[in-house]
């Protein structure tokens, strides 16, 4: 009886786990699928920039980035500076500094 019940529940178990790997292949097969759309898509523009075929809204939007990038690069670099200038120096106020240091990205 004991038998039965735990053969009966292995093959329960059994097709569980073989219904959820065959949900898991399609959902993997469908992953695969948008990921191959989406390099579609950066490999077209890509493309388009090197011919230098990039729109003019699309170019100001990219330099806009690009400004606010490094103004947060540059707010970042401040906070490191007073984070660090407050646990090496006992917390003595020296924020902000006199001179921000001229950054390249």
């Amino acid at each position: 009886m004991i038998e039965k019940e735990l053969l009966d529940a292995l093959i329960q178990n059994n097709l569980e786990l073989q219904k959820k790997s065959t949900e898991m292949i399609d959902a993997v097969s469908k992953l695969t699928k948008r990921i191959s759309r989406l390099l579609d898509v950066f490999e077209s523009a890509a493309k388009n920039i090197e011919k230098g075929e990039v729109e003019e809204p699309l170019a100001r939007k990219l330099e806009a980035l690009l400004e606010q990038n490094k103004t947060i690069a540059r707010g970042l670099l401040l906070l490191e500076r007073y984070v660090r200038d407050k646990t090496s120096t006992g917390f003595q106020p020296s924020f902000p500094p006199k001179s921000l240091p001229k950054t390249e990205f």
